[in-house]
């Protein structure tokens, strides 16, 4: 009777290798070639999931708290527990709240992050869980080139200097993921000045056929000149229902209106996903 029960447990293990390693094939197979950008739905709050078509992952913030984990198993299959790059924008507890779950789950590759300090209980949380962190620690500075493999990177764009003392969304990173002749726009809770100073440094070489709206859709964000200038075919909104900033705000919907750019909304969409060939973006 023990062996007839060793025997079963046996062949229920190999059945399941068996099973992870179908639908890894099946992933692997399924990214031949693509680009996969998620803006997770975690509340009030950013989240972006990436996986390069070299099937290399990345995430940029990760809410306010554990909701992020829910909104990753439904983008990272339950047998993967790594992810090759995290990169928390900046310390306010909206971006980086959940990050402290995810560091506890996933075994990080690098970490990226602007070098501002924060001076809440979670932002020490998060420098504390980051020392502990076996990964590779870098300051972002503008100029700076993440290789994600397959022909995919994220570049810097912001910060320039040091921000340690910085105003937290002032000294936010911003980033632009770049894949064949398409690309991502990242501007984290960049205020309208950081956007228009961006635009003196780079001009059209904004442009991007996404655009995440700065600060969740914020007054204070998504300067007419910015979104001009990167001139999306998409834009996204990352917030939660009835937040009590209003966000996005009625003349940042009103501006995208204008300039004929769609949007779509974590709150009314849920996890919103776009698939790149390196080609052409769309959405899923």
């Amino acid at each position: 009777m023990r062996r007839s029960v060793k025997i079963s447990l046996h062949a229920i293990l190999a059945l399941l290798f068996l099973t992870a390693c179908i639908w890894y094939a099946v992933i692997q197979e399924s990214r031949n070639g693509l680009l996969t950008v998620s803006f997770l739905n975690v509340g009030q709050g950013d989240s972006i999931f990436i996986v390069a078509p070299s099937d290399r992952q990345t995430l940029i913030d990760g809410g306010a708290n554990s909701i992020v984990l829910r909104a990753l198993s439904k983008v990272i299959p339950w047998y993967d527990r790594t992810i090759d790059v995290v990169i928390p924008t900046h310390p306010d507890a909206d971006h980086i709240g959940g990050l402290v779950d995810v560091l506890q789950r996933y075994k990080v590759g690098t970490i990226v992050h602007s070098d501002v300090e924060g001076d809440t209980a979670t932002a020490k949380a998060l420098v504390d869980a980051t020392a502990k962190e076996d990964a590779v620690k870098v300051t972002a500075r503008r100029g700076q080139i993440i290789n994600l493999g397959g022909g995919a990177y994220l570049e810097v764009l912001f910060p320039d200097r040091s921000v340690t003392h910085v105003e937290t969304n002032t000294a936010c990173v911003v980033t632009r993921l770049v894949y064949g002749k398409t690309s991502f726009m990242l501007s984290c809770d960049a205020p309208k000045e950081i956007e228009n100073y961006l635009v003196r440094l780079d001009g059209a070489d904004l442009h991007s056929d996404v655009l995440k709206t700065g600060h969740h859709g914020s007054k204070n964000s998504s300067s007419e000149l910015f979104v001009g200038f990167v001139n999306p075919t998409y834009g996204v909104f990352s917030r939660g229902c009835k937040n009590k900033y209003g966000h996005p705000a009625p003349e940042v919907v009103a501006l995208f209106e204008r300039f004929g750019i769609p949007t779509s909304d974590t709150c009314k969409d849920g996890t919103i996903t776009f698939v790149s060939d390196g080609q052409t973006v769309m959405k899923k």
